[in-house]
Protein backbone atom coordinates (compact mmCIF):
# COMPACT_ATOMS: atom_id res chain seq x y z
CA UNK A 1 0.00 0.00 0.00
CA UNK A 2 2.55 2.46 0.86
CA UNK A 3 4.73 1.55 -2.07
CA UNK A 4 1.33 2.28 -4.34
CA UNK A 5 0.68 5.78 -2.58
CA UNK A 6 4.49 6.78 -3.30
CA UNK A 7 4.17 5.48 -6.95
CA UNK A 8 0.93 8.19 -7.10
CA UNK A 9 2.66 10.88 -5.27
CA UNK A 10 5.27 10.55 -7.93
CA UNK A 11 2.67 10.52 -10.63
CA UNK A 12 0.84 13.37 -9.43
CA UNK A 13 4.26 15.35 -8.97
CA UNK A 14 5.06 14.56 -12.33
CA UNK A 15 2.31 15.75 -13.98
CA UNK A 16 1.79 19.03 -11.88
CA UNK A 17 5.47 19.64 -13.16
CA UNK A 18 4.85 18.90 -16.89
CA UNK A 19 1.99 21.63 -16.61
CA UNK A 20 3.73 23.82 -14.94
CA UNK A 21 6.27 23.43 -17.64
CA UNK A 22 3.80 23.70 -20.40
CA UNK A 23 2.12 26.92 -19.07
CA UNK A 24 5.52 28.92 -18.03
CA UNK A 25 8.02 27.63 -20.91
CA UNK A 26 6.11 27.99 -23.83
CA UNK A 27 8.34 27.82 -27.34
CA UNK A 28 6.27 30.28 -28.65
CA UNK A 29 8.33 30.23 -31.65
CA UNK A 30 6.84 26.95 -32.38
CA UNK A 31 3.50 28.65 -31.84
CA UNK A 32 0.87 27.91 -34.54
CA UNK A 33 0.81 31.75 -35.25
CA UNK A 34 4.52 32.50 -34.86
CA UNK A 35 5.37 31.89 -38.79
CA UNK A 36 3.08 34.18 -39.41
CA UNK A 37 4.25 37.18 -37.30
CA UNK A 38 8.21 35.97 -38.15
CA UNK A 39 7.31 36.56 -41.78
CA UNK A 40 5.95 40.08 -41.03
CA UNK A 41 8.79 40.91 -38.98
CA UNK A 42 11.18 40.24 -41.44
CA UNK A 43 9.64 41.10 -44.71
CA UNK A 44 7.79 44.45 -43.45
CA UNK A 45 9.98 45.50 -40.61
CA UNK A 46 13.60 44.27 -42.25
CA UNK A 47 14.62 42.39 -38.91
CA UNK A 48 16.50 39.16 -39.14
CA UNK A 49 14.74 35.88 -38.85
CA UNK A 50 17.29 33.80 -36.85
CA UNK A 51 16.73 37.13 -34.13
CA UNK A 52 13.02 37.16 -34.24
CA UNK A 53 12.68 33.31 -33.39
CA UNK A 54 14.97 33.25 -30.81
CA UNK A 55 12.88 36.64 -28.68
CA UNK A 56 9.95 34.22 -29.67
CA UNK A 57 12.08 31.26 -28.14
CA UNK A 58 13.25 32.83 -24.83
CA UNK A 59 9.01 34.53 -23.92
CA UNK A 60 7.58 32.72 -21.55
CA UNK A 61 4.05 32.03 -21.22
CA UNK A 62 2.75 33.17 -17.80
CA UNK A 63 -1.01 32.21 -17.10
CA UNK A 64 -1.07 34.57 -14.20
CA UNK A 65 -1.08 37.50 -16.93
CA UNK A 66 -4.30 35.91 -18.43
CA UNK A 67 -5.94 35.14 -15.01
CA UNK A 68 -4.96 39.12 -14.35
CA UNK A 69 -6.81 40.69 -17.87
CA UNK A 70 -9.47 38.44 -17.83
CA UNK A 71 -10.69 40.22 -14.26
CA UNK A 72 -9.60 43.82 -14.27
CA UNK A 73 -11.08 46.17 -11.49
CA UNK A 74 -13.23 48.36 -14.13
CA UNK A 75 -15.20 45.34 -14.49
CA UNK A 76 -15.40 43.75 -11.24
CA UNK A 77 -15.56 46.63 -8.92
CA UNK A 78 -18.71 49.13 -8.59
CA UNK A 79 -17.85 52.93 -8.47
CA UNK A 80 -17.40 53.20 -4.69
CA UNK A 81 -15.52 50.37 -4.54
CA UNK A 82 -12.95 51.22 -7.30
CA UNK A 83 -12.53 55.13 -5.88
CA UNK A 84 -11.14 53.70 -2.68
CA UNK A 85 -8.25 52.20 -4.52
CA UNK A 86 -6.62 56.09 -5.62
CA UNK A 87 -8.45 58.17 -3.98
CA UNK A 88 -6.52 57.45 -0.63
CA UNK A 89 -4.38 59.76 1.54
CA UNK A 90 -0.97 58.50 0.89
CA UNK A 91 -1.81 58.99 -2.45
CA UNK A 92 -2.51 62.15 -2.47
CA UNK A 93 0.37 62.81 -0.07
CA UNK A 94 2.64 61.19 -2.69
CA UNK A 95 1.34 63.03 -5.27
CA UNK A 96 2.08 66.69 -3.59
CA UNK A 97 5.73 65.28 -3.24
CA UNK A 98 5.99 64.53 -6.96
CA UNK A 99 4.81 67.89 -8.11
CA UNK A 100 6.92 69.56 -5.83
CA UNK A 101 10.03 67.61 -7.33
CA UNK A 102 8.91 68.11 -10.80
CA UNK A 103 7.29 71.37 -10.31
CA UNK A 104 9.42 73.54 -13.25
CA UNK A 105 8.77 70.18 -15.98
CA UNK A 106 4.96 70.48 -14.83
CA UNK A 107 4.65 73.70 -15.28
CA UNK A 108 6.23 74.06 -18.87
CA UNK A 109 4.54 70.72 -19.51
CA UNK A 110 1.61 72.71 -19.06
CA UNK A 111 2.25 75.93 -20.47
CA UNK A 112 3.89 74.40 -23.88
CA UNK A 113 1.59 71.19 -24.53
CA UNK A 114 -1.80 72.79 -22.49
CA UNK A 115 -2.32 70.37 -20.10
CA UNK A 116 -3.63 71.04 -16.59
CA UNK A 117 -0.98 70.25 -14.01
CA UNK A 118 -3.06 68.20 -12.03
CA UNK A 119 -4.42 66.16 -14.59
CA UNK A 120 -0.66 65.39 -15.44
CA UNK A 121 0.26 63.87 -12.42
CA UNK A 122 -3.01 62.51 -11.68
CA UNK A 123 -1.96 60.11 -14.65
CA UNK A 124 1.13 59.22 -13.18
CA UNK A 125 -0.69 58.65 -9.81
CA UNK A 126 -3.19 56.52 -10.81
CA UNK A 127 -1.04 54.33 -13.06
CA UNK A 128 1.92 54.05 -10.95
CA UNK A 129 1.58 55.90 -8.13
CA UNK A 130 4.56 58.14 -9.33
CA UNK A 131 6.42 55.45 -10.56
CA UNK A 132 6.98 53.35 -7.70
CA UNK A 133 4.88 50.76 -9.61
CA UNK A 134 5.65 49.87 -13.05
CA UNK A 135 5.49 46.65 -13.36
CA UNK A 136 6.74 43.21 -12.86
CA UNK A 137 6.60 41.43 -15.92
CA UNK A 138 8.51 41.27 -18.73
CA UNK A 139 7.20 43.18 -21.62
CA UNK A 140 8.45 40.39 -24.35
CA UNK A 141 6.22 37.62 -22.23
CA UNK A 142 3.06 39.62 -21.39
CA UNK A 143 3.11 40.95 -24.99
CA UNK A 144 3.45 37.14 -26.28
CA UNK A 145 1.09 35.40 -23.84
CA UNK A 146 -1.83 37.81 -24.86
CA UNK A 147 -1.34 37.81 -28.62
CA UNK A 148 -0.64 34.02 -28.89
CA UNK A 149 -2.59 32.24 -26.21
CA UNK A 150 -5.70 35.19 -25.36
CA UNK A 151 -8.05 34.80 -27.87
CA UNK A 152 -10.22 37.30 -27.09
CA UNK A 153 -7.65 40.32 -27.96
CA UNK A 154 -5.57 38.48 -29.53
CA UNK A 155 -5.05 40.73 -33.13
CA UNK A 156 -4.10 43.53 -30.55
CA UNK A 157 -1.46 42.17 -28.93
CA UNK A 158 0.03 40.78 -31.24
CA UNK A 159 -0.23 43.92 -33.07
CA UNK A 160 1.20 45.28 -29.70
CA UNK A 161 4.24 42.80 -29.87
CA UNK A 162 4.63 44.37 -33.38
CA UNK A 163 5.36 47.48 -31.99
CA UNK A 164 7.27 46.62 -29.37
CA UNK A 165 10.11 44.93 -31.16
CA UNK A 166 10.39 47.86 -33.27
CA UNK A 167 10.30 50.52 -30.48
CA UNK A 168 13.42 48.41 -28.88
CA UNK A 169 14.88 48.68 -31.97
CA UNK A 170 14.58 52.50 -31.78
CA UNK A 171 15.27 53.00 -29.10
CA UNK A 172 18.21 50.19 -28.61
CA UNK A 173 16.84 48.90 -26.00
CA UNK A 174 16.85 44.80 -25.07
CA UNK A 175 13.35 43.68 -25.34
CA UNK A 176 14.41 40.23 -23.19
CA UNK A 177 14.74 43.34 -20.65
CA UNK A 178 11.77 46.02 -20.57
CA UNK A 179 9.34 45.26 -17.67
CA UNK A 180 6.05 46.54 -17.66
CA UNK A 181 2.44 45.48 -16.61
CA UNK A 182 0.74 42.21 -17.19
CA UNK A 183 -0.75 43.88 -20.39
CA UNK A 184 2.67 45.23 -21.92
CA UNK A 185 2.51 48.74 -20.74
CA UNK A 186 5.38 50.34 -19.60
CA UNK A 187 7.13 53.53 -17.31
CA UNK A 188 5.54 55.97 -15.46
CA UNK A 189 2.46 56.60 -17.47
CA UNK A 190 1.89 52.93 -18.42
CA UNK A 191 2.41 53.47 -22.16
CA UNK A 192 1.41 50.56 -24.41
CA UNK A 193 4.11 50.31 -27.20
CA UNK A 194 2.15 51.89 -30.38
CA UNK A 195 0.93 54.80 -27.42
CA UNK A 196 4.85 55.13 -26.78
CA UNK A 197 5.92 54.91 -30.84
CA UNK A 198 3.18 57.76 -30.98
CA UNK A 199 3.47 59.89 -27.98
CA UNK A 200 6.37 58.99 -26.17
CA UNK A 201 8.75 63.13 -26.38
CA UNK A 202 12.24 63.66 -25.43
CA UNK A 203 11.19 66.45 -22.91
CA UNK A 204 14.87 67.31 -21.34
CA UNK A 205 16.73 67.53 -25.20
CA UNK A 206 18.90 64.59 -24.36
CA UNK A 207 18.09 62.83 -27.99
CA UNK A 208 16.36 59.41 -25.74
CA UNK A 209 12.59 59.94 -25.12
CA UNK A 210 13.13 57.69 -21.55
CA UNK A 211 9.35 56.92 -19.82
CA UNK A 212 10.88 54.16 -18.26
CA UNK A 213 13.13 56.40 -15.97
CA UNK A 214 13.31 59.77 -16.52
CA UNK A 215 10.21 61.62 -14.67
CA UNK A 216 10.74 64.51 -16.80
CA UNK A 217 10.16 62.83 -20.15
CA UNK A 218 7.72 60.83 -19.01
CA UNK A 219 5.69 64.18 -17.45
CA UNK A 220 5.86 65.61 -21.15
CA UNK A 221 4.78 62.24 -23.26
CA UNK A 222 1.71 61.82 -20.97
CA UNK A 223 1.07 65.78 -21.83
CA UNK A 224 1.53 64.96 -25.27
CA UNK A 225 -0.74 62.29 -25.05
CA UNK A 226 -3.65 64.19 -23.90
CA UNK A 227 -3.03 67.25 -26.34
CA UNK A 228 -3.02 65.10 -29.42
CA UNK A 229 -6.30 64.17 -28.45
CA UNK A 230 -7.30 67.58 -28.12
CA UNK A 231 -7.75 68.29 -24.42
CA UNK A 232 -8.79 71.60 -23.46
CA UNK A 233 -6.34 73.10 -20.95
CA UNK A 234 -9.27 75.03 -17.83
CA UNK A 235 -12.00 73.27 -19.01
CA UNK A 236 -14.68 71.43 -17.26
CA UNK A 237 -14.49 67.88 -16.90
CA UNK A 238 -17.34 66.45 -15.17
CA UNK A 239 -20.44 68.16 -13.37
CA UNK A 240 -22.95 66.42 -11.31
CA UNK A 241 -26.43 66.19 -12.60
CA UNK A 242 -30.25 66.57 -11.47
CA UNK A 243 -32.30 64.10 -12.76
CA UNK A 244 -36.03 64.46 -13.45
CA UNK A 245 -38.92 62.07 -12.62
CA UNK A 246 -39.19 59.42 -15.59
CA UNK A 247 -35.22 60.53 -16.96
CA UNK A 248 -34.29 58.90 -19.71
CA UNK A 249 -31.95 56.05 -18.87
CA UNK A 250 -31.34 54.62 -22.30
CA UNK A 251 -28.91 57.50 -22.21
CA UNK A 252 -26.90 56.73 -19.18
CA UNK A 253 -22.72 56.17 -19.84
CA UNK A 254 -22.94 55.70 -23.26
CA UNK A 255 -19.12 55.21 -24.61
CA UNK A 256 -18.98 58.02 -27.04
CA UNK A 257 -17.86 60.96 -27.53
CA UNK A 258 -20.24 63.78 -25.64
CA UNK A 259 -22.87 64.71 -28.35
CA UNK A 260 -25.83 66.26 -26.09
CA UNK A 261 -26.31 69.62 -25.32
CA UNK A 262 -27.52 70.78 -22.81
CA UNK A 263 -31.28 71.66 -23.84
CA UNK A 264 -31.48 68.28 -25.39
CA UNK A 265 -30.48 66.75 -22.30
CA UNK A 266 -33.02 68.70 -20.20
CA UNK A 267 -35.78 67.59 -22.25
CA UNK A 268 -34.62 63.59 -21.13
CA UNK A 269 -34.71 64.66 -17.66
CA UNK A 270 -31.13 65.78 -17.00
CA UNK A 271 -29.87 69.07 -15.89
CA UNK A 272 -26.12 70.30 -14.54
CA UNK A 273 -25.77 71.35 -10.66
CA UNK A 274 -23.30 73.28 -12.05
CA UNK A 275 -24.71 76.66 -13.21
CA UNK A 276 -21.84 78.52 -15.09
CA UNK A 277 -21.77 76.54 -18.14
CA UNK A 278 -21.79 78.65 -21.22
CA UNK A 279 -24.61 76.23 -23.09
CA UNK A 280 -22.97 75.09 -26.00
CA UNK A 281 -21.19 72.45 -24.69
CA UNK A 282 -21.50 68.70 -25.49
CA UNK A 283 -22.36 66.37 -22.38
CA UNK A 284 -23.23 62.45 -22.07
CA UNK A 285 -24.95 61.79 -18.78
CA UNK A 286 -23.50 59.08 -16.10
CA UNK A 287 -24.26 57.10 -13.49
CA UNK A 288 -21.86 55.43 -11.20
CA UNK A 289 -22.97 52.89 -8.01
CA UNK A 290 -21.82 55.40 -5.24
CA UNK A 291 -21.16 54.98 -1.13
CA UNK A 292 -24.73 56.89 -0.98
CA UNK A 293 -26.49 55.24 -3.83
CA UNK A 294 -26.45 56.54 -7.82
CA UNK A 295 -24.94 59.07 -8.42
CA UNK A 296 -25.64 61.22 -11.91
CA UNK A 297 -23.14 63.03 -13.29
CA UNK A 298 -22.58 64.88 -16.72
CA UNK A 299 -19.63 63.99 -18.39
CA UNK A 300 -17.54 66.70 -21.31
CA UNK A 301 -15.18 66.59 -23.53
CA UNK A 302 -12.44 66.40 -21.26
CA UNK A 303 -14.11 63.40 -19.61
CA UNK A 304 -13.64 61.90 -23.03
CA UNK A 305 -10.00 62.99 -23.59
CA UNK A 306 -9.18 60.51 -20.10
CA UNK A 307 -11.33 58.12 -21.79
CA UNK A 308 -8.54 57.87 -24.83
CA UNK A 309 -6.32 57.16 -22.16
CA UNK A 310 -8.01 54.57 -20.23
CA UNK A 311 -11.82 53.44 -21.89
CA UNK A 312 -13.05 52.82 -18.57
CA UNK A 313 -15.65 55.54 -17.39
CA UNK A 314 -14.64 54.86 -13.86
CA UNK A 315 -10.61 55.34 -14.83
CA UNK A 316 -11.76 58.66 -15.60
CA UNK A 317 -13.94 59.32 -12.61
CA UNK A 318 -11.33 58.38 -10.74
CA UNK A 319 -8.48 59.85 -12.62
CA UNK A 320 -10.57 63.31 -12.40
CA UNK A 321 -11.19 63.26 -8.43
CA UNK A 322 -7.46 62.77 -7.87
CA UNK A 323 -6.78 65.51 -9.91
CA UNK A 324 -9.25 68.11 -7.67
CA UNK A 325 -7.42 66.21 -4.42
CA UNK A 326 -3.76 66.87 -6.02
CA UNK A 327 -4.56 70.35 -7.03
CA UNK A 328 -6.04 71.80 -3.76
CA UNK A 329 -3.70 69.95 -1.22
CA UNK A 330 -1.00 71.91 -3.46
CA UNK A 331 -2.48 75.20 -2.93
CA UNK A 332 -2.55 74.72 0.57
CA UNK A 333 0.95 74.61 0.84
CA UNK A 334 1.83 77.68 -1.50
CA UNK A 335 2.66 80.88 0.44
CA UNK A 336 -0.15 83.39 0.25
Amino acid sequence: MLLINLVRSLLLFSMAALLLVSQVYADYSQHTKAAAFIDKMVNEHQFEREQVTAWLAAAEKKQSIIDAISRPAEKTKPWKEYRKIFLGQTRIDQGVEFWNDNAKTLRRASEELGVDEQIIVAIIGVETRYGRHTGKFRVLDALATLGFDYEPRASFFVKELENFLLLAREQKQDPLVLKGSYAGAMGFGQFIPSSYRAYAIDFDGDGFADIWNNPVDAIGSVAHYFKKHRWEKGEIVFSRARVAEGYDKSILNEKVRPHYSLQELAEKGFSPVNKNLRGEEKVVPLVYDGEHGKEFWLGFDNFYVITRYNRSQLYAMAVWQLSEELRYAYEQQLPL
